[in-house]
Formats: C-alpha cells, sequence, structure tokens
C-alpha cells in the first residue's frame, strides 16, 4: 500500500510543535474541547477589512444603518453555520477536510476540487498579507512619520509572511494560544473604538440615510457571508481533535458566535464610518483611515492588535493549506508544504500594493469568485457526510488503485459530475469586475446569488445521481475510523 507523505504521528500535547499531517488523530489523542471552536473562529474574523466592507455596504450597496445591521447579522450565521456543519465531519473522521474530501471524490478525483481551493486560498492569504503589511505601514507613519515606499513594502511584507510561517508550521496548539490572548485584546480595544465613535459621530445623518433596495440588501449578505464560506472546506482540520462524542450543536453554535461577536460590531462601525466619511470604501489602501478617524492613542494599539488578527488568519489558512497541499500529492512535511503558499503570497502581495490600482475592487471579485469555488465542493461534501456513518482512515491515506476510496479509475464520477456542472452553473449567475456570466442579470445573478445556485445545483445532483460505492471497511481501519451505533446517531443530529 502506498501512501502519501507523512511524517510520523505525534500528540499535540499543548506547547509541542504539532507533527501530524493527513492521517487520521487516533482517539486516545482527541482532547480537545468543542469551546476551544470560538475563539479560533473570533481570531479567524480579527481583519480591519471588515471595516472596509461595512463601508461598501454604505457606500456601494446603498444601503441604510438598519438593512446594514440585517447583513451583519444574517451573513455569519448562513456562512459560519456551513462551517460548524461541515465541521461534524473531522471529529467523526478525525483527518482534515481534504483528506477527507478523498472518500466523496475519489483518491484522483479529489484532485480537482482540492486544486481549486488550494489556488484560490492563494488569494485569500495574498489579501490578508497586504492588509497586515498596510497595517505596519500606517503604524509607521502615525508613530515616526515613515511614509511608504517600494522598498518599505517588501520588506513589511517579508516580515508578516514570515510570522505567518512560524505560526502556522508550529501547528494547531500555538495557533489555540495565539488565538486565545489576541481575541482578548482586539475585544477589549474593539470596544474602545465602538465607545470613541458613539461618543463622537453624528447619529442624526447615520439614521437620516434612506434603505437600499432589497437585491443590494441579499447581494451585501452574500458579500460578507463570503469570507466564512472560503473557511467551510477548513472546519474540519480543527475539529479532528475533538472526541467522537462532541456536541455537533455546540459545534455549530460555537463557530457561529465566534465570527459573529467580531462580524457583528466590525460591519456596523465600518458603516458608521463611511457615512462622514464615504471615501473609505474606495480607499487604496484599506488600513490607513483608521489613524485618520480615530485619535492615536486608540489607532495605534488597535492596528497593532488587528495586525496579530491578520497574522493569525493567515496563519490559519497556511496551516489548512498544507494539509490541502499534501492531498495534491506534494511529498513534504505539512509545515514545509504551508512555505508554498507563504512564497506565492510574497509575490502576489508585491503585485497587489505595487501594481494593482484597485485593492477594494480586486478584493470583493476576488471573494465573488471564491465564493462559487468552493460551495461547488460544499453541495457535494455537505450530503455525503449527512449520508454517511463513518470513515475508512487506512483508504484515505491509501492513494493507491487498493484503496476502498479509488471508486473507477480512482474517480468517483458522480461526485465530480455534480461539482463540475454546479461550478460551471454558478458561474453563469455571477458577475465580478473582470468577468460576467450570461445569467448574471437575472434576479439570482443580480442579487449575488450564484454561490446559492452552486450549493444547490451540487447537492441536487450528487443526491439523485446513482453513486458507486467504496470498498468494504477493513477491519483494521474500522476499528479506528467507524464510530459506535449509538455515537453514529449523535453525529448526525444536529
Amino acid at each position: 500500500m502506498s501512501t502519501t507523505a507523512e511524517t510520523p504521528p505525534a500528540e499535540a500535547n499543548e506547547g509541542t510543535v504539532e507533527t501530524r499531517g493527513l492521517e487520521p488523530v487516533p482517539d486516545d489523542e482527541r482532547t480537545g474541547r468543542v469551546g476551544e471552536l470560538f475563539p479560533t473562529w473570533v481570531a479567524a474574523n480579527i481583519s480591519v477589512l471588515l471595516l472596509t466592507m461595512g463601508a461598501g455596504l454604505i457606500v456601494f450597496n446603498g444601503l441604510n444603518f438598519w438593512q446594514v445591521l440585517v447583513v451583519a447579522i444574517t451573513a455569519p450565521i448562513v456562512s459560519y453555520g456551513l462551517v460548524g456543519l461541515i465541521s461534524i465531519a473531522g471529529k467523526r473522521g478525525g483527518s482534515p477536510g481534504m483528506a477527507l474530501s478523498r472518500a466523496v471524490f475519489g483518491q484522483r478525483g479529489n484532485l480537482f476540487p482540492g486544486s481549486l481551493i488550494w489556488v484560490a486560498r492563494w488569494g485569500w492569504e495574498t489579501i490578508n498579507a497586504v492588509t497586515g503589511a498596510y497595517a505596519v505601514l500606517t503604524v509607521l507613519d502615525l508613530l515616526f512619520g515613515v511614509k511608504s515606499n517600494t522598498t518599505l513594502v517588501v520588506i513589511t511584507l517579508l516580515l508578516f509572511v514570515a510570522c505567518t510561517f512560524v505560526v502556522s508550521g508550529l501547528g494547531i496548539n500555538a495557533l489555540r494560544v495565539c488565538q486565545k490572548w489576541s481575541t482578548y485584546l482586539f475585544g477589549v480595544f474593539s470596544v474602545l473604538v465602538l465607545i470613541y465613535l458613539i461618543a463622537n459621530t453624528d447619529w442624526s445623518s447615520v439614521f437620516a440615510k434612506p434603505a437600499g433596495s432589497t437585491a443590494m440588501l441579499i447581494a451585501g449578505i452574500g458579500t460578507i457571508a463570503a469570507g466564512g464560506i472560503s473557511w467551510v472546506p477548513s472546519g474540519p482540520d480543527f475539529t479532528r481533535y475533538l472526541p467522537r462524542t462532541a456536541s455537533p450543536r455546540g459545534m455549530v453554535g460555537a463557530s457561529i458566535g465566534g465570527a459573529g461577536i467580531v462580524v457583528l460590531p466590525m460591519v456596523l462601525m465600518g458603516a458608521v464610518m463611511a457615512v462622514s466619511t464615504p471615501d473609505l470604501a474606495k480607499a487604496q489602501d484599506p488600513v490607513s483611515f483608521i489613524g485618520e478617524l480615530l485619535p492615536m492613542w486608540i489607532s495605534v494599539p488597535y492596528l497593532v492588535i488587528a495586525l496579530i488578527g491578520m497574522l493569525l488568519i493567515n496563519s490559519m489558512s497556511m496551516y489548512s493549506a498544507g494539509f490541502t497541499a499534501q492531498t495534491l500529492g506534494i511529498k513534504v512535511p505539512r509545515a514545509w508544504a504551508v512555505s508554498v503558499n507563504a512564497i506565492i503570497s510574497l509575490i502576489f502581495g508585491f503585485l497587489l500594493m505595487v501594481v494593482a490600482t484597485s485593492f477594494i475592487g480586486s478584493f470583493i471579485s476576488f471573494l465573488t469568485l471564491l465564493a462559487v469555488a468552493f460551495s461547488a465542493w460544499i453541495g457535494v461534501f455537505g450530503v455525503d457526510m449527512f449520508t454517511r456513518t463513518s470513515y475508512d482512515g487506512e483508504a484515505l491515506m491509501d492513494t493507491t488503485r487498493t484503496s476502498a476510496y479509488w471508486y473507477k479509475g480512482g474517480f468517483a464520477w458522480t461526485a465530480m459530475v455534480a461539482w463540475g456542472v454546479a461550478l460551471v452553473v454558478g458561474l453563469l449567475f455571477t458577475k465580478v469586475d473582470w468577468f460576467t456570466g450570461p445569467l448574471a442579470t437575472t434576479w439570482l445573478g443580480a442579487n449575488g446569488l450564484g454561490w446559492v445556485v452552486t450549493i444547490l445545483v451540487a447537492a441536487a445532483l450528487y443526491a439523485v445521481l446513482p453513486r458507486q460505492k467504496p470498498a468494504p471497511v477493513t477491519s483494521a481501519s474500522a476499528s479506528a475510523s467507524t464510530p459506535t451505533s449509538t455515537e453514529s446517531r449523535e453525529n448526525l443530529s444536529i
């Protein structure tokens, strides 16, 4: 039996470097707690880009304060509800999301959605690296009057990406420690910013703004939700150390709660800022406005904490990207696989900061395409997850034709067809700066619902098309990855 290259299994004890790769986590190492998911998804949203996106709801979508409130509540419920649901597969199979995906698409078939998701992560990590670099540049300007130049851009990008590489390479426990303290610090300074805005905002102007269209409201939900949707395939990566008895409801609730407690106030604060500073949503630099709108005693520490948050977001993304790279056959340990994404984000980040003319336009277009790309996988994987009770751990690691998940020629053709058709259909309803689908002017397209269409088409096709069953679970792998009948019923109960 041939397996993907992995480092030897090692327990993920607190304070140690995680060396475990794609292989399922044994039950005796599953010492995680559902409550740890809350700070995980708090940390995944500590980004000043949410302020800019909230401003965009006012400037570009034409919404009023109450409509922005609806968007800020609905978007994390929808997107991180999906994150929590798909995370159930992690505690059930004990492996990262894209490794479990082999059971759905086949050993070779999984290379196609895996490659697309890996490439999409390049863009997400580039966006965060650029935002982090801008935060450093803004702090240098506020404290020392140092103005940005090409050399400084390269240095700040390099430092940010290097720190990201170190933290993500250490593994899950290093991320958990950083997430815990960044959550506390960011929460304190966000409250200070909120108090300052409450005291210094012309609220009559805020509430006097007329309501926008329902179409722009729905599109706004999709834009804010896209960030959460990008985390869905990574959900199992952060739940594979949970015991099989972990509460599915608790996992979904912690995912939504952790994200929502950040997304809601950040989006609202961005919307309030945009009423008095409409150029906020159009700025090439998405960070420097904070130094202009807030006093230095708030803006500098707030930017430093936000910088740590963006570092964690990228570290989490690269942590998952390392697993995805391994599922694609890159035969290096996970920590080294992370370096590929680090180099790519450094190159693309330089191009975005020095060459591109519109950061926000590029960001929104990227989010829109990213949501469609990830949604095709979500629809197929989600239906499969709720119709199976176990994963064959040995078959997940066996990449040869002897694997139970080899199916026909290495492909689970029903999953491949559902995924490919849904992806094409979703793009037909999508419009971005550089691409407009032929159905983008329909009601679904105009309301930014291409990603919803993608999920529904993928799920429906996969549910109705005949599926090839994997080979029977071996006795050895069954003992490692098959839950008891009681656990199976609990896993399916949301």
